[in-house]
């Protein structure tokens, strides 16, 4: 938001769309500072009050002042006098874990805290800042990001496929549009999870209230058709490995369909699991999860493995990756704590 003009912009002048977001069902009436704080990172209510002022703020396509109530179904668009950041991709000499490649695609294995893509506030050492340094002429997807087919979360780890042609962007995207594509996440969360198996099936949409949160919503008119398969890897008393795989893609399925069942990713921040959710009160305790976020300061989330059939030879691939060495390091820390210590004797 800081890019946003303080004084008034020529009609004439083109403006290009920076952002543009639909208030989900449930929006109750918010004004639209307010709305746009939300979902923005690092924007400020005055910045967004001049961006209005200057007539950047479009709701439907009519412009409209700061205190304008969004509600349902709106469409709110921030446009500028000048093109997004984020199309200005700067090729940076970012060191890559290629798994496998080919003339078609490759495999990439992202490390914790790299973004995917350029956005606001994260215009550089981005993922595709690396591509575009170490590839050339990588196709564009829908979004306009080059080489992209899907992606995941600054802070999850784990295996992305990469188109190299167009062809391949192509006949990638339809696979993970008709769900053919194979995802297998691995994750620690919080509790005990009783069932060895089972399906999460819920609608994703943005939180009403937190907007930097996605949620379930039991009306199927809401948000997008998400389903999840899990299945239990290994149990720790207060705390469970999980496998899981996705039927469909949606921003932070597994984050926000594992937290819908009571059950949020160990040290997910942004969906509350970076406290203590299950447990004893006893001081050595707590200390020891202390030392376990420390251990891994993120959401415990690893994409492992990623199957999908190959653009040009029709072969089925699959490739698998170990799990990063801070998931190994928690992960023992656990198996040690559990051998030592019994739910039942500490909740007695």
């Amino acid at each position: 938001m800081d890019q946003f003009p303080t004084t008034d912009v020529d009609l004439e002048d083109e403006l290009f769309e920076h952002f543009k977001f639909e208030a989900s069902k449930g929006q109750s009436p918010l004004r639209v500072d307010k709305y746009l704080m939300g979902l923005i990172s690092n924007a400020t209510r005055n910045k967004i009050q001049n961006a209005a002022t200057s007539g950047n703020i479009f709701v439907n396509d009519v412009t409209v002042k700061s205190n304008y109530k969004v509600k349902a179904g709106d469409v709110v668009k921030v446009m500028l006098s000048h093109p997004p950041f984020e199309n200005n991709v700067e090729p940076e000499n970012i060191p890559l874990d290629v798994v496998y490649e080919d003339d078609a695609l490759l495999i990439v294995n992202k490390p914790a805290g790299l973004v995917v893509h350029p956005g606001h506030g994260n215009y550089t050492g981005t993922l595709v800042n690396a591509l575009a340094y170490h590839f050339e002429n990588l196709p564009m997807n829908s979004s306009e990001r080059p080489g992209l087919v899907h992606r995941i979360d600054k802070d999850t780890t784990g295996l992305l496929v990469v188109a190299k042609t167009e062809a391949a962007m192509t006949h990638l995207a339809k696979q993970f549009e008709a769900k053919t594509s194979e995802r297998e996440y691995v994750a620690l969360v919080w509790g005990n999870v009783v069932e060895e198996e089972g399906t999460i099936t819920g609608n994703i949409a943005r939180h009403v209230k937190d907007r930097m949160q996605m949620a379930v919503f039991a009306d199927e008119e809401i948000g997008k058709h998400a389903v999840t398969h899990y299945k239990v890897l290994e149990r720790f008393g207060y705390v469970t490995l999980i496998s899981c795989k996705l039927e469909t893609g949606r921003t932070h399925q597994i984050r926000v369909h594992l937290k819908h069942i009571g059950h949020t990713l160990f040290n997910d921040a942004r969906y509350g699991g970076d406290i203590i959710l299950k447990g004893t009160t006893f001081t050595k305790y707590k200390q020891f999860i202390d030392n376990c976020f420390k251990i891994l300061p993120r959401q415990a989330l690893h994409a492992k493995t990623l199957g999908f059939v190959h653009p040009v030879t029709g072969e089925m691939m699959r490739f698998d990756t170990e799990l990063p060495q801070d998931m190994k390091d928690i992960l023992e820390k656990w198996r040690t704590y559990s051998k030592s210590h019994t739910v039942e004797e500490e909740e007695d």
